[in-house]
């Protein structure tokens, strides 16, 4: 098991792991998707282990459950206790992200996962997170 700084959220039962630095909106980002339906995994830490085949997402036992409100604090909300992870988005400024990267996947602890670099202060930024997983769930069905 590896311990990420990064934010765990589940988008229509896909697993969304969101890496940036402290501050960089993942907690933001994360509330934004609960608040259009998404789940809660983890907040701030992520404990990541393999699972046939699969990179798997929980919470440390101490922060299970709880997201930060910048300016607020913190709070509990339902969550999930794992969660298989179908896509790395990496939170980065807008003149860091490449139009049409060369590259759109990432890989975590031998894994190859789908991979998404977006500003998260964007007023597009969830409508993309949510726009992917629908494209690799609509891939996932022509594939099987």
């Amino acid at each position: 098991m590896i311990r990420l700084h990064a934010t765990c959220v589940s988008v229509s039962g896909i697993g969304i792991l969101i890496r940036g630095a402290p501050g960089s909106g993942k907690s933001d980002l994360a509330l934004r998707l609960i608040d259009e339906g998404a789940d809660l995994v983890s907040d701030d830490y992520c404990e990541i282990t393999v699972e046939s085949g699969h990179l798997m997402a929980g919470a440390p036992g101490t922060i299970a459950g709880k997201l930060e409100i910048r300016g607020f604090g913190i709070v509990q909300l339902p969550h999930i206790d794992k969660m298989a992870v179908g896509l790395i988005v990496d939170l980065s400024k807008p003149h860091e992200i490449e139009r049409l990267p060369s590259t759109t996947t990432v890989i975590i602890e031998s894994v190859v996962l789908p991979w998404l670099r977006i500003d998260p202060f964007t007023a597009s930024a969830t409508h993309k997170v949510h726009i992917v997983v629908q494209t690799l769930t609509n891939r996932a069905q022509l594939m099987s």
